[in-house]
C-alpha cells in the first residue's frame, strides 16, 4: 500500500486539527519524486511526514515457494531491497540467503525435482505481466532464458515425475490463446508446442504417474471450467469432466496414484467447492471432503498418495485439515495461527507439509507441519519495521442491502486511544471475483495507529467465498446491485456510534477502482472523496483495450461490449459517462505498462473530472503495471495517499483545508 505527507503550507485551523489528532504539521523540503513517477496536479510531499511514517513502510512478509527435493530446506519469497526476491532457508529460523537480485519481483519458482541443482522461475518487465521462464543454476547463479522472450505470457510451469521435462502455457502463437509447450530445461532448444488451444484460460495442472498424460484446466469464467486429459506425446486431448446441468467449476487437480482417477476441486451440484475423486474414464464423481458450508480453496496430495491437505475458507479465515485417503478420516490441524493459509505443498519424503500463513496481527510467515505427529514449526519471523502494533482484532460486520440480502465486510478499528466518532476509509477489493479477508495491513496500519481512521473492507455481491449464487449476482447488467451494496454500507456506517458518516472516503484497486469511481458518481454528497488505483472508468473501453488473452474471460463477467444493448448499458452507467456527478476530490493512480486495465482508463477519467473544478491528483508510474510493486514507488504513492486523506478526510468540516496543490 502507500504513504504520504503534509503540504508545505497549511491553514492554521488544520494545524490545530492535526495536533489534536496527534499528528505534527511540518513545513520543510519536499520528498523527491522517484524517477519513474509522474505526479500530475499533486502537492509536494514533506520529508518530515515521510520520516514519521517510514517505519510503517518497512514491514515485510515471507511466502513459501518450494521444498528442496532432497534436503530439509525451503525456498521463500521476501523483500530486502526494492522488490521481493527468492531466498533459501536451510533450517527453521536460520538466515535467509538471497538468490535472485533482479530489479523486477521474483515470487514464484520451483526446484528441479530430483536433485535440486537448479530452479525454474518466472519474471516480467515493468509490471507488463508477460512473464518469461528462466533457469537459475544454483552452482554459479547464472540465469538462462527458456521461453521466447517476446510479448508472450508464460505460466503454470509444471515438472513431470521423472524431472526431465516441464510443461507450461504460453500465448506466444497469437497473443490470445494459451497453448501448451514442453521443454527439457537443460536443453533450451528442445522446446516444442504440444497442443494448440482456443482461449486464454487454459492451465496445465498435473502429470500422470507414468508421465504419459497431462491434466489441464480450461477456464471459462469464475463459475465455469472444464477438465481435460492430454497425451504428452502427441497432444491429443479429451475432455474428462462430465457435463452438468449448469455451469460448474473443475479447479485444481492431482492424479490419483492409480493414474485412472484424479482429485479435483469442484462445485458440481453444490453452492461451494469441495474435494472430489473423478473417474477419468467414466466421469463418475465421488465426494472426498466433508460436507460443509464453506469452500475448500486449496489442497495438495502427498507423494505417496496417503495424505491430503485441505485449506478451507471459513468466512475469510482458513482452517487446515488432513485427510487419510485410505480411510477417508478427516481431522482439523490444531495450533495453526488464525489467518489465511496458502501455498500448501508436501515435501517429496511425505514427512512435512509446507505453507504460508497471512495474519492480521503480524506479517505473513512460513510454517511446516511434521507428519505423522503434526508438529507445527515456524521457519521465518518477518518484521513489522520496528513498529509495536497494539490494534483491535478485525471484526466481521454485516448489513442488509436494498434487496434485503445480507452483505458482510471486515472492519479494522483504529487504536484504542482515539476518541470520538472516527473517519472511515471504505476499501473495496478487486476481481470482482475476490474476497476481502483479515490481513496484516502493512503500510495501512499507519491509518489505524496514527491517524485514527477506521478501514472497512466490504465483500459486495460478486465476491467469492459465499457460494456460487452470490458470485453471479453482479454479472452483466446486474452490476448496479454491487454499487447499491456500498450505499447500504454508508447507511450502516451512519448507525454506528463510533463511526463518522460525514467523514467517509472510498478506495479501491482494479475492479475496486471501478467501484470507487462508481461510488463517487452515485454517492458524491455522502463522500469526502475517492481513490482509484488502476481502476476501470468504462467497462466498454476497458474490454476493447485489455490484452487479448483476457478479453473473453472478462466478457463472461461484465458482458460483451460488441452487443449493442450491452454497450449502451456500459456507456450509460460508466463512471466516465457520469463524471460530471463527481463533486469531491479524486486521486487516480496508474501503471503505464498495465496489461489488464490500460492507462487510457485512468487518463480519460482524470480529464473528465477536472472539468468539474474539483481537485484531481494523478500519479503515473512508467515502470509499473497493474499496481505498484517497487518499494520506492509504493512509498511515494502512500505518502501521497496520506496527504490526500489529511486534506480531504480528516478535517471535521469539509473543505477546511482545501489549500491549492
Amino acid at each position: 500500500m502507500r504513504r504520504i505527507v503534509l503540504a508545505l503550507v497549511f491553514a492554521s485551523s488544520f494545524s490545530v486539527l492535526a495536533r489534536a489528532e496527534g499528528v505534527p504539521v511540518p513545513a520543510d523540503k519536499p520528498v523527491p519524486v522517484p524517477p519513474a513517477l509522474v505526479a500530475d496536479g499533486m502537492p509536494t510531499m514533506s520529508r518530515a511526514l515521510a520520516a514519521e511514517v517510514a517505519r510503517y513502510t518497512e514491514s515485510r512478509n515471507a511466502n513459501f515457494v518450494d521444498w528442496h527435493p532432497v534436503e530439509h530446506q525451503i525456498l521463500i519469497a521476501t523483500r530486502f531491497g526494492s522488490t521481493p526476491q527468492l531466498h533459501r532457508v536451510q533450517s527453521p529460523g536460520s538466515i535467509r540467503t538471497q538468490l535472485t537480485f533482479a530489479a523486477e519481483p521474483v515470487t514464484n519458482a520451483t526446484y528441479e525435482p530430483v536433485a535440486g541443482k537448479y530452479l525454474i522461475f518466472l519474471r516480467d518487465q515493468g509490471g507488463d505481466e508477460f512473464n518469461q521462464i528462466y533457469r537459475y543454476d544454483l552452482t554459479d547463479g547464472r540465469e538462462t532464458l527458456l521461453s521466447d522472450g517476446g510479448r508472450s505470457q508464460n505460466r503454470n510451469v509444471l515438472w513431470n515425475r521423472a524431472g526431465d521435462r516441464i510443461a507450461y502455457g504460453s500465448t506466444r502463437r497469437n497473443g490470445a490463446d494459451t497453448d501448451f509447450y514442453v521443454i527439457d530445461p537443460k536443453l533450451p532448444a528442445s522446446d516444442r508446442r504440444l497442443v494448440e488451444n482456443q482461449g486464454g484460460g487454459w492451465a496445465v495442472a498435473d502429470w500422470s504417474p507414468d508421465d504419459s498424460r497431462l491434466l489441464a484446466i480450461e477456464g471459462i469464467s469464475v463459475n465455469e471450467s472444464h477438465l481435460w486429459s492430454i497425451d504428452a506425446t502427441n497432444g491429443n486431448k479429451m475432455r474428462v469432466s462430465p457435463e452438468s446441468g449448469e455451469p460448474t467449476v473443475w479447479g485444481d487437480t492431482r492424479f490419483h496414484p492409480d493414474g485412472k482417477r484424479a482429485y479435483v476441486l469442484t462445485d458440481r451440484e453444490s453452492e461451494v467447492a469441495y474435494l472430489a475423486l473423478l473417474d477419468l474414464a467414466t466421469g463418475a464423481v465421488e465426494r472426498v471432503s466433508s460436507k460443509r458450508a464453506w469452500d475448500v480453496e486449496e489442497f495438495d496430495l502427498s507423494h505417496d498418495g496417503k495424505t491430503l491437505a485441505l485449506a478451507v475458507n471459513q468466512e475469510g479465515l482458513s482452517k487446515l485439515f488432513l485427510l487419510d485417503t485410505a480411510t477417508g478420516a478427516e481431522r482439523e490441524v490444531a495450533g495453526v495461527p488464525t489467518g489465511v493459509i496458502n501455498r500448501l505443498k508436501f515435501h517429496r519424503d511425505g514427512k512435512f507439509l509446507g505453507f504460508s500463513v497471512g495474519r492480521s496481527d503480524a506479517p505473513g510467515d512460513v510454517y511446516s507441519l511434521g507428519l505423522p505427529g503434526e508438529e507445527l514449526t515456524l521457519w521465518t519471523e518477518s518484521e513489522t519495521g520496528g513498529v509495536p502494533l497494539d490494534l483491535p482484532e478485525p471484526q466481521v460486520v454485516r448489513w442488509k442491502s436494498f434487496d434485503d440480502r445480507e452483505i458482510s465486510g471486515i472492519l479494522y478499528r483504529p487504536a484504542a486511544h482515539f476518541a470520538g466518532k472516527r473517519p472511515v476509509l471504505v476499501s473495496i477489493h478487486g476481481g470482482p471475483e475476490g474476497q476481502s479477508r483479515p490481513a496484516f495491513l502493512g503500510r495501512f496500519n499507519y491509518l489505524l495507529d496514527q491517524l485514527g481512521i477506521a478501514i472497512l473492507a466490504p465483500n459486495v455481491r460478486g465476491s467469492t467465498g459465499y457460494g456460487k449464487t452470490f458470485v453471479k449476482l453482479d454479472n452483466g447488467m446486474a452490476r448496479d446491485g454491487a454499487i447499491q451494496d456500498i450505499g447500504a454500507l454508508l447507511d450502516w456506517i451512519g448507525r454506528q456510534p463510533d463511526l463518522d458518516p460525514s467523514r467517509v472516503m472510498v478506495y479501491g484497486g482494479s475492479y475496486g477502482g471501478f467501484m470507487s469511481l462508481a461510488s463517487a458518481t452515485h454517492f458524491s454528497d455522502r463522500l469526502r472523496g475517492a481513490i482509484d488505483v488502476v481502476g476501470i472508468s468504462n467497462l466498454g473501453t476497458f474490454l476493447e483495450n485489455t490484452e487479448d488473452y483476457r478479453r473473453d474471460l472478462r466478457r463472461v463477467e461484465y458482458g460483451d461490449e460488441r452487443d449493442p444493448e450491452m454497450r449502451a448499458y456500459f456507456d450509460r452507467t460508466a463512471p466516465l459517462s457520469n463524471a460530471g456527478k463527481i463533486k469531491k476530490p479524486l486521486f487516480v493512480i496508474q501503471g503505464a505498462n498495465d496489461p489488464r486495465v490500460p492507462r487510457t482508463e485512468a487518463e480519460q477519467i482524470v480529464a473528465a473530472v477536472r472539468k468539474n473544478d474539483v481537485p484531481v491528483w494523478y500519479l503515473l508510474a512508467t515502470n509499473e503495471g497493474h499496481g505498484f510493486r517497487k518499494k520506492e514507488n509504493q512509498d511515494y504513492q502512500f505518502f501521497a495517499m496520506i496527504e490526500f486523506l489529511r486534506r480531504y478526510l480528516l478535517p471535521e468540516k469539509p473543505g477546511a483545508t482545501m489549500a491549492a496543490p
